[in-house]
C-alpha cells in the first residue's frame, strides 16, 4: 500500500511554499521602531535594532527596559472557527544594560524577545473550475506515468492526496484492464471553495554585546534563538459534475502543525565619518537561521455520500534560510528631528531545504548527532519559484518639545514569489510525497505605512504606533497540468485574486534607569 510505502521513507524535507511561510519576517518590535517604518538601523538607540543592526545597541547611554503589546486585525476577514480576524498580541520585551568604560566609550549588554512573524491570517477564495478538479490533476499525473501503478504499487512521485484519490476514489467501479488492474477515471468539477485559518508565531530571543569607540564607531554582535509555532486548518471543497456514482461534492480538510527552533548570528557596524556631524551610516549581516523542525498533518477526504478517507504523517526536517545584508543611513538635526533610511536584501531562492539522514550517537564527543543533506530536487524548484527580496525602510521623528515625539514611516518589501511559480507535485522529493494540500498563492510586494507618537515622563516612556500592511496575491487551488498526447486530460485551474490587509496597534512601555 502507498501509505506503508510513504511511512518507510526516513529522509524528510519540506515543500517550497510551506518553507517560504517560515522564513519571511514582519515589521514588528517597539512602537518607536514600527512607527518609523523600521528605519532605525543607523540611528540606533532602540532595542529593536538588536536583530537588524546589532551596533544600534551601542548608541544607548542609559540602561532601559521595554515591553510591547497590542492588537492585530485582518481587514475583511471571513469568519473562521480556527482563528479570529482580530487578536491581541504580545510583541516585545527586553532590556539594555549600559556600562561606561571611558568618558566617550561604552560596553552594552542587551536581551530582547520579539515576535518576528505573526501567522494569524484567514485565507478565503472561491471560483469556477471549468471541468478541472483536484482529482483530475492526480489522474493527469498518472497518465504521464508519475503515478503509474502495477498491481496497486505506485511509483513514489505522489502526495498524500494522490494516494487517497488513487486508492479510494476514482477507480471505475468493477472495471479492470487486460492485466487485471483497476481502470482509472476522474470527476471534473465546476467550482471550488477554500477557507483556511493560519495561526501561531515565530518568537526571536536575542542576546547582544555592543559598544563604541570614541562615539565614532559602533560595533555589535547578536546571537538569536528562533522558536517556531505554526498551525493551519483548511477546508477545500469542489462541486463535482454529474457522474455515475452520484458524487456531487468532495471536501478535503487539512490540518498541519510545524514546531521547532533555530539559531543565527548577526553583526553590525555604525560609523560617524565626520567628527562634528551627526550623520552616520550602518552595515549589517545576518547568517542563515539554522532550523531544526517537526511537522505533522491530518488530512481527510469526504464526499456527499458519507464516504471518508484519512491520512496522517509526521516527520523531522531541517531548513536553512539565506544570508541577509543591510545598508542604512541616519541623521539628526539638533534634538528635534531624526531621519533614517535603510535597505535590506535576502535571496530566498537560496533557501536550503534539507533531509535528515538519520540520528546516531557520537561516542568520541559523547553526544547524539542529526546529520542532514540538501534536498537538491526541491531546492532546484525553490530556486525557480522564490526570488531575492529587497526591503526599503524610511522613517522620520519630530520632537516639538523634548518630551513629545511624532513619527512617520514607510516600509516596502518586494515580492518573494516569481509570478510564474507553482507548487509542483511531481518533484522527486519527500517534500512532495508528504504534501497534504495542493493550493498555493503567489504573493506580491508588501507595502507598510506607519505612524506613531511618544511621550516621556521622568523615567517612564509611553509610545504608540499604528501600522497598515497590505499585499495581494494570485491563488491557485492546484497546479496547471497539460498533456500533449491527451489534451482532454489537461488541468488548468482558475486564478483567484486574494489579499492580506492588516492593521496593527502597538503600545510600548519603557523605563530608563
Amino acid at each position: 500500500m502507498a501509505a506503508a510505502m510513504l511511512t518507510g521513507i526516513s529522509a524528510m524535507a519540506q515543500e517550497t511554499y510551506e518553507n517560504a511561510k517560515l522564513v519571511q519576517e514582519d515589521l514588528n518590535g517597539t512602537a518607536r521602531y514600527v512607527g518609523m517604518g523600521g528605519a532605525l538601523d543607523a540611528l540606533g538607540a532602540d532595542i529593536s535594532t538588536i536583530s537588524t543592526n546589532p551596533a544600534g545597541i551601542g548608541l544607548f547611554r542609559h540602561s532601559q527596559a521595554n515591553v510591547s503589546f497590542g492588537f492585530v486585525s485582518q481587514q475583511d476577514a471571513a469568519k473562521s472557527p480556527f482563528v479570529d480576524g482580530t487578536n491581541m498580541s504580545f510583541d516585545q520585551a527586553g532590556f539594555v544594560f549600559v556600562n561606561r568604560t571611558r568618558e566617550d566609550s561604552y560596553f552594552n549588554v542587551a536581551f530582547n524577545y520579539h515576535k518576528s512573524r505573526n501567522f494569524d491570517y484567514i485565507l478565503s477564495a472561491a471560483n469556477s473550475l471549468q471541468n478541472a478538479s483536484q482529482n483530475k490533476l492526480t489522474y493527469a499525473k498518472g497518465a504521464e506515468g508519475y503515478l503509474y501503478t502495477d498491481k496497486w504499487e505506485p511509483l513514489v512521485t505522489c502526495n498524500q492526496l494522490d494516494d487517497i484519490y488513487v486508492y479510494h476514489l476514482f477507480t471505475a467501479p468493477g472495471e479492470v484492464d487486460e492485466d487485471g488492474n483497476p481502470v482509472f477515471s476522474y470527476y471534473p468539477a465546476s467550482a471550488f471553495d477554500m477557507k483556511r485559518g493560519h495561526k501561531g508565531y515565530i518568537g526571536e530571543y536575542d542576546i547582544n554585546f555592543s559598544g563604541n569607540i570614541h562615539n565614532r564607531v559602533f560595533l555589535g554582535l547578536t546571537v538569536g534563538i528562533h522558536d517556531v509555532h505554526y498551525k493551519h486548518y483548511g477546508v477545500y471543497g469542489e462541486t463535482i459534475n454529474p457522474n455515475p456514482e452520484d458524487i456531487a461534492s468532495l471536501q478535503v480538510t487539512d490540518e498541519r502543525k510545524i514546531t521547532g527552533s533555530g539559531f543565527d548570528i548577526k553583526a553590525g557596524v555604525i560609523v560617524r565619518p565626520v567628527e562634528n556631524s551627526p550623520f552616520r551610516f550602518g552595515l549589517s549581516v545576518a547568517t542563515p537561521t539554522w532550523y531544526d523542525l517537526t511537522t505533522s498533518n491530518w488530512t481527510t477526504l469526504s464526499d456527499n455520500n458519507g464516504a471518508k478517507f484519512e491520512a496522517h504523517e509526521a516527520y523531522d526536517f531541517k531548513l536553512y534560510t539565506p544570508w541577509k545584508f543591510g545598508l542604512s543611513v541616519g541623521h539628526t538635526i539638533g534634538n528635534m528631528v531624526a531621519l533614517g533610511a535603510g535597505v535590506d536584501y535576502e535571496d530566498y531562492s537560496c533557501l536550503d531545504s534539507r533531509e535528515n539522514t538519520g540520528d546516531y550517537y557520537d561516542y568520541y564527543w559523547d553526544e547524539y548527532r542529526s546529520p542532514s543533506r540538501s534536498d537538491n530536487a526541491m531546492n532546484d524548484h525553490t530556486e525557480k519559484t522564490l526570488k531575492g527580496v529587497t526591503t526599503v525602510k524610511l522613517g522620520a521623528e519630530v520632537k516639538p518639545i523634548p518630551e513629545l515625539a511624532f513619527r512617520l514611516g514607510y516600509n516596502v518589501s518586494t515580492a518573494v514569489y516569481d509570478k510564474d511559480g507553482y507548487k509542483d507535485g511531481t518533484i522527486n522529493s519527500e517534500g512532495s510525497y508528504y504534501s497534504s494540500a495542493t493550493d498555493y498563492t503567489n504573493w506580491k510586494a508588501t507595502n507598510r505605512i506607519t505612524a506613531g507618537v511618544g511621550y516621556t515622563a521622568g523615567k517612564m516612556s509611553f509610545d504608540l504606533a499604528y501600522q497598515f500592511a497590505s499585499t495581494s496575491g494570485d491563488f491557485y487551488p492546484f497546479q496547471s497540468y497539460t498533456n500533449s498526447q491527451f489534451p482532454d486530460d489537461d488541468v488548468v485551474p482558475t486564478v483567484t485574486e486574494v489579499n492580506n490587509k492588516r492593521h496593527q496597534l502597538l503600545l510600548t512601555l519603557g523605563y530608563h534607569f
